[in-house]
């Protein structure tokens, strides 16, 4: 399978309805498997860290497999605001 940080910011958005994601391929050669992710979504709201998390691994349940590292950052709408303001 054949990932890239487009593919995965696309994914994200349209599966979380996310209003806002970055995706940054973190290899060292960008061979893409190793990615960090931010996702913002209102889908987040009301709900503890790990299952959101959970959230982003189910939207990428199929990609996770062939990803060597994952790290991410997920945000509400209004904690998204919050942090940008800083």
């Amino acid at each position: 399978m054949e990932l890239s940080a487009e593919y995965l910011r696309e994914k994200l958005q349209r599966d979380l309805e996310a209003e806002h994601v970055e995706v940054e391929d973190t290899t060292l050669n960008r061979c893409s498997c190793s990615f960090r992710v931010l996702v913002v979504s209102a889908k987040f709201e009301g709900k503890p860290l790990l299952q959101r998390h959970r959230l982003v691994n189910a939207c990428l349940a199929e990609e996770l497999p062939h990803i060597h590292a994952f790290e991410q950052k997920t945000l509400t709408p209004d904690q998204w605001a919050r942090e940008r303001q800083k």
